[in-house]
């Protein structure tokens, strides 16, 4: 079921695709657009564009990050990794790709990452459909709260 879906670091052929992306109003309050954080992650150490992919076409997109820096403010765990920016390209709403992109991400941090036990991320309060997708693949809310530019987070975990 999930063979059509599969996880790929960022590569040059996918940046077409990715930057053609667009997102619907809510989804656009709560994350980024690849064309906008790619950039900034792209040669930087300790931060990995990852793209969801249907068969090759680019569907989907988020960024790993493994600096101490960047995790501090969600966790003091020094072995733990960062999900950020997750999006889904408009086109491909509704299709499930970011739940089989999300019970795929085990494996591919185990596999790339063999040293991180857990991984972590940051959703709003009020972005109840991405806090659902991430609690149905394994992410579980620990309590742990932070406050962002929208407001209060949770700070979710799967531990590996």
């Amino acid at each position: 079921m999930t063979l059509d879906i599969s996880l790929s670091f960022y590569k040059p052929e996918h940046l077409q695709e990715l930057q053609s992306f667009t997102l619907n109003n809510d989804d656009k309050r709560f994350t980024s657009l690849p064309k906008e954080v790619l950039t900034q992650t792209l040669g930087v150490k300790d931060r990995y564009p990852v793209v969801i992919l249907k068969n090759d076409l680019p569907v989907g997109f988020f960024i790993l990050y493994t600096s101490k820096e960047t995790l501090a403010p969600y966790t003091n765990n020094p072995f733990a990794l960062l999900l950020s920016s997750l999006s889904v390209n408009a086109a491909h709403h509704g299709k499930g790709y970011a739940k089989k992109a999300m019970l795929q991400l085990p494996s591919f941090v185990s596999g790339y990452f063999p040293w991180c036990d857990e991984i972590i991320l940051a959703v709003n309060y009020l972005n109840t459909r991405a806090k659902h997708l991430y609690m149905k693949s394994g992410f579980l809310d620990k309590g742990r709260r932070r406050i962002g530019s929208l407001g209060e987070q949770l700070i979710l975990h799967y531990f590996l």
